[in-house]
């Protein structure tokens, strides 16, 4: 009968270990790394497609109001909410009647199109992270 020879499993239950304590501790903290990455990247899309305006309010109400972006999670979602409360910016979103109510105002859609942006590269901003993430578990 042959011999396969000598196998030393140490490497590999190093791995394990690590793979663990990522699973265990270090997801939900990378996860939520991930989601104010998200949410700061939206925020500057959305700052960048807001109008001046005469007093630059909308835009402060942006920078003011989500100066420390809190993710909050349910489950397996996790939630970070990007708020203006300007009075008047949900009417420049989606756009208005005139005041003389004959006419209408276009909305700028600007955090929806923002929105739609993110979603859209996502994907691979996620990815990138992912592998930078494995890449130090592995080479470590």
């Amino acid at each position: 009968m042959s011999s396969w020879g000598k196998t030393d499993f140490r490497q590999l239950i190093k791995l394990q270990k690590k793979l663990e304590k990522f699973q265990q501790y270090e997801s939900e903290e990378f996860v939520e790394k991930c989601a104010k990455e998200l949410a700061a990247r939206l925020l500057r899309k959305v700052i960048k497609r807001t109008p001046r305006g005469e007093t630059g309010d909308l835009i402060e109400a942006w920078t003011k109001e989500n100066s420390q972006l809190h993710v909050s999670h349910n489950g397996s979602e996790f939630i970070c909410e990007i708020v203006n409360s300007t009075k008047y910016a949900i009417y420049v979103e989606y756009g208005h009647r005139t005041r003389n109510h004959k006419g209408w105002v276009t909305g700028r859609f600007m955090l929806e199109q923002s929105r739609l942006e993110i979603e859209a590269q996502a994907p691979r901003i996620l990815e990138k992270k992912l592998q930078k993430k494995l890449g130090e578990i592995f080479n470590d």
